[in-house]
């Protein structure tokens, strides 16, 4: 995650998701942002959703506002916006710099542990998804991924995971389908969901507590590629 893109399209979405999973129960959600530092990338491009309001505000009017808000022509591009309104109830965050090396990596990963003591569902947001064989920690780039150690650390504190992942170069139906079951197998998850997006997959993985109220909040998922409700066409609708 890095500030540079705060507020976009799958910000909008991010969110978005989050709210939804939090509106059954009573969830405590931490929002571990894997905060990397702004590159010379195209940042804002994918903003234009906020001019488009009749198109993009009834999926959620008071996330599109307060997004809008938050982003009005004087702020600072930073995602520690998120952390100072109420977008997001009962919601804390570990927002610490993930850097490469091991010995920083391995500190950022206790503070994660730690964060999470008090958490019933952890986001992970990291800049591109679950870590690959050519980014192992250590490596120049390994902070744009977390890692299954990191993922199956968080699974044993007994909270439930949902993670932000990037497609990759694979037919993305099966990318997702094999994303489901590594997670499966990784973490012994019996309810694990891969929600798609135009641009990214959003992979769920919920302790068994956490099954029913997520099987609620996500039951309007399309079958059959089959679109069954407003809250599927925001996710997956092209900007």
């Amino acid at each position: 995650m890095k500030n540079q893109y705060f507020g976009d399209i799958n910000d909008y979405r991010k969110y978005g998701l989050l709210r939804i999973l939090q509106s059954k129960g009573n969830a405590r959600l931490l929002v571990a942002g894997m905060l990397t530092p702004n590159d010379s990338s195209r940042d804002g491009g994918f903003r234009s959703y906020l001019q488009a309001p009749d198109t993009w505000m009834r999926y959620d009017p008071q996330l599109f506002t307060g997004l809008a808000s938050l982003l009005r022509p004087a702020s600072i591009l930073e995602v520690s916006l998120i952390e100072s309104s109420a977008l997001l109830p009962r919601t804390s965050y570990y927002s610490a710099v993930v850097a490469d090396a091991r010995e920083e990596r391995d500190a950022w990963r206790q503070g994660l542990l730690r964060a999470a003591r008090d958490a019933d569902l952890v986001f992970v947001d990291p800049d591109n998804g679950i870590e690959v064989r050519s980014k192992p920690v250590g490596r120049k780039g390994s902070s744009k991924y977390v890692t299954w150690q990191e993922i199956r650390d968080l699974w044993e504190t007994g909270c439930s995971i949902l993670i932000y992942q990037h497609f990759r170069r694979e037919r993305r139906a099966a990318f997702a389908e094999r994303m489901v079951s590594e997670i499966r197998e990784r973490t012994g998850a019996r309810f694990v969901e891969a929600l798609r997006t135009p641009h990214v997959l959003f992979l769920l993985a919920a302790q068994e507590r956490d099954g029913r109220q997520f099987r609620e909040a996500v039951s309007s998922l399309p079958q059959h590629g089959r679109v069954k409700s407003n809250v599927w066409r925001w996710l997956t609708r092209c900007c």
